[in-house]
Formats: C-alpha cells, sequence, structure tokens
C-alpha cells in the first residue's frame, strides 16, 4: 500500500509538471539536418525563438495586470469592546466596506486593456525583428556559400593552370619562374578558400542562433541569391510607415501614459467607507444598530505630485514618438537608398563587368596554352574575374540586407506580396 500510494504521488507530480510544460513557449526546434529553405528558417526562429519568449511572458503577466484591476476593495470586519466588566461592557462588531468613486476601478480597467495592446506590439515587433534577421542570416549564409563555390572553382583553375606551367617547363617553353608564381597564385587561392569556409561557418551559427540552437545541424541553404525582393517605391513605403509596429508601439505609450494621467486624476476622489455593525449594551440589556460612514478631507494630500508626474511622462511620450518617428523615416529612407545602389551595381556587374572578364580571361587562357601569353597575363585576367565575381556576390548581399532592413522596419504593414522575390 505504501509504495501504491507512492507512485500515485509521482504520477499526479509527472502530469502536473507535463501540463505545465504545455502552457510553456516551445523553445526546442526540429531543425533538419541537411538543407533548409527560407521559409523553413522563418518557421524555427518564429517557434523557438528565445527572445519571443521573453515578450510572450510579458504579456502572461499583464493578464495577471488586468485580473487585479478588476477586483473591488476588500471589506473589513473588527470589533470594539469598552469596559471588561461583564455587567457593563459594550461590544461593538462593525462591518466596513469601502466604496471606490471617481471612477477608479474602470480608469484601472481601461490601463490594463492599454497595457495589453501595448504588449501585442511589442510581441509584433520582435516578430518583425526576427523576420528581418533571419532575412539577413539567410542571405549571408547564401552569400558565403557563393563565395566557398568561387574560390574552390578559382582554385581549380589555378590547379589545372599550376599543372600546365609545370608542363611547358618540363617542355622547355616557359621559364619556370612561371611555374614558381602559378604555385604562389594556387596557394594564395587556397587560403581564400579557408576563409570563405570559416565565413561560411560563422554565417551558419548565426543563422542558428535565430531559433536558439548553439550548433547549426543544417549543412546548407537552399535560394536564389540572385532573387532580390521587390519592394514599392519609397512615397508608398513612407505611407505604410503608420502602420509599422514599432509606430503603433510608439502610439500606444502616449494612451499608456494618458491612462496613468486618469488614474492619478481620479485619486484626487476620496473613497466613502460605510459601516455597518451591532452594538450589545450589558449594562442596559440592549443590542443595538451601529451605522456610519466615513471619508478622508483632501486638505493637505491631494494626489498633486503623481499627477504632475503622470502628466509630464505623457508629454515626454509624445516628444519622444516624434523623434523616434524621424529616426524610422531616415532608416527607411536609408535602406531604401541602399537597396537602389545594390541593384544597380548588380546590374552593371552582370550585364557589363562579368561578361567581360570571363571573355578576357579565357581569351587569356587559350592564349596561354598556345603560347601567345604568359603566365602573368592569366593571372591578372583570373585574377579580375574573382575579383568581379566577389563584387557581384556582395552586391546581392547588401540588397538583400537593405531589403531585410525594410521588412525589420515596416513588419506586416508591408503586404507580403512585396515582400515575395
Amino acid at each position: 500500500m505504501r509504495l501504491l500510494f507512492i507512485f500515485t504521488i509521482l504520477l499526479i507530480t509527472f502530469t502536473s509538471v507535463v501540463k505545465a510544460d504545455e502552457n510553456t513557449f516551445n523553445l526546442t526546434s526540429s531543425e533538419p539536418a541537411g538543407s533548409i529553405t527560407l521559409s523553413d528558417a522563418l518557421d524555427l526562429a518564429l517557434s523557438a525563438n528565445p527572445d519571443l519568449s521573453v515578450v510572450t511572458r510579458e504579456r502572461e503577466a499583464i493578464n495577471g495586470v488586468r485580473l487585479q484591476a478588476a477586483a473591488r476593495p476588500n471589506p473589513t470586519i473588527s470589533t470594539l469592546m469598552e469596559d471588561t466588566r461583564n455587567s457593563t461592557r459594550q461590544t461593538t462588531i462593525l462591518f466596513d466596506q469601502p466604496i471606490e468613486l471617481g471612477n477608479k476601478r474602470d480608469n484601472r480597467i481601461k490601463s490594463a486593456d492599454i497595457r495589453y495592446e501595448a504588449v501585442n506590439a511589442d510581441i509584433a515587433i520582435k516578430k518583425s525583428e526576427i523576420y528581418g534577421n533571419v532575412l539577413s542570416a539567410f542571405y549571408d549564409v547564401l552569400a558565403a556559400q557563393e563565395r566557398l563555390n568561387l574560390a574552390k572553382s578559382s582554385l581549380e583553375v589555378a590547379k589545372q593552370a599550376r599543372e600546365a606551367a609545370s608542363k611547358k617547363v618540363l617542355a622547355g617553353k616557359i621559364s619556370p619562374v612561371e611555374e614558381t608564381k602559378s604555385k604562389v597564385a594556387e596557394s594564395g587561392i587556397r587560403i581564400e578558400a579557408n576563409q570563405a569556409t570559416s565565413t561560411l561557418n560563422t554565417a551558419r551559427k548565426r543563422l542558428a542562433s535565430m531559433w536558439g540552437s548553439t550548433y547549426p545541424k543544417f549543412q546548407k541553404v537552399e535560394g536564389q541569391i540572385e532573387n532580390i525582393h521587390e519592394v514599392p517605391p519609397l512615397p508608398e513605403l513612407s505611407a505604410m510607415l503608420d502602420n509599422a509596429p514599432a509606430i503603433q508601439r510608439a502610439k500606444l505609450e502616449i494612451d499608456v501614459r494618458q491612462a496613468q494621467v486618469s488614474i492619478e486624476n481620479t485619486k484626487r476622489t476620496p473613497d466613502l467607507t460605510l459601516s455597518v455593525g451591532a452594538k450589545r449594551n450589558e449594562e442596559l440589556g440592549l443590542n443595538q444598530a451601529v451605522l456610519g460612514f466615513s471619508i478622508p478631507i483632501p486638505i493637505f494630500d491631494r494626489n498633486q505630485g503623481n499627477l504632475q508626474e503622470a502628466v509630464s511622462r505623457t508629454d515626454k511620450a509624445r516628444d519622444e514618438f516624434a523623434a523616434f518617428k524621424i529616426q524610422l523615416e531616415t532608416q527607411l529612407g536609408s535602406a531604401y537608398e541602399r537597396l537602389s545602389v545594390a541593384r544597380q551595381s548588380v546590374e552593371t556587374l552582370h550585364n557589363e563587368i562579368l561578361p567581360g572578364a570571363q571573355s578576357a580571361f579565357d581569351a587569356a587562357a587559350k592564349g596561354f596554352e598556345f603560347g601567345k601569353f604568359n603566365f602573368l597575363d592569366v593571372l591578372d585576367a583570373q585574377r579580375t574575374l574573382v575579383q568581379a565575381k566577389s563584387q557581384y556576390i556582395n552586391a546581392l548581399q547588401e540588397a538583400h540586407q537593405a531589403s531585410a532592413e525594410i521588412k525589420r522596419i515596416l513588419g506586416d504593414a508591408m503586404p507580403e506580396a512585396a515582400a515575395k522575390p
């Protein structure tokens, strides 16, 4: 029986823990071990981001504030005994009920509701930040993968050039100095490949941290880095700014402060306390009803200091909102300008520079095979091509970073159709 009792207690405890755990925020992620897409990364981050869990806990706390705001004052019961002798003793029992005047309870409830809306706005802001950060981190990984592929292909070309130079040296067609140059070039590109691998590992860790993982399980990301997200023109983006989560939160902060002004203002109205009771007079043998009320006289303390503080903080919130809106408009304009410049760079590199660099390299490589060019010409052409491809990747990455910043600022105010590649 004793073992059965202990087992029952353990089972009840385990069940309670499981039920409590069901109400907690999911901080575990089902990260795939192979490749992930942008959609996978966003789903993982929104389901297991630690920062989002913190804001969600705050909303749970505000629910408690709303519950407490609706509570009414508790009644009190008291007793008073006059004289301790049985024959002459008088005993009074009083039941006191405070009654709030000046709409105190309604204003508390309104303030709590506004604070709840503000926390919901905080959650929307955090989701926008997560969305933008995941976009930024995802395309950092994609760009790092492209740089590593570029380094590997360059290394393969350098290896082939070094082997070709070695054969020409053995055949006595070129100087051994050319072979030495080819080996030096191959070693330099191998160093760049190692650096690209390190950069990729760092980018993968940053992306995995978006869903609380300290070590990434995924091996690579799948996406088209050349597909830059389309965004509306700047005037349309500026018009969307009024509905951005950060702007909505700043407006709600003014409402929160104004609600506090209303609360402090109602405190200037004193509360009434009604008293109902009975008095037993042993000397006369009588039971007497006792009725009364009490109300403070607001002569010295009229809550003037707290009211002044609340009004000043409301004015401060308005000033902060004006400054914050200007700051966001500046950030939005800067991000849009970055995106425009990056797009122009991508188009120029793709349509003009890359084709020319590739053509020059192909001509130099073929000429080297037929002995028309020396290896230095091939090395210069290869370096120019690699540099152009690297600039192309950098421009694409900058475009995605600027697009992510715009999404981070506007959040859900930016239509999803405009954010799709």
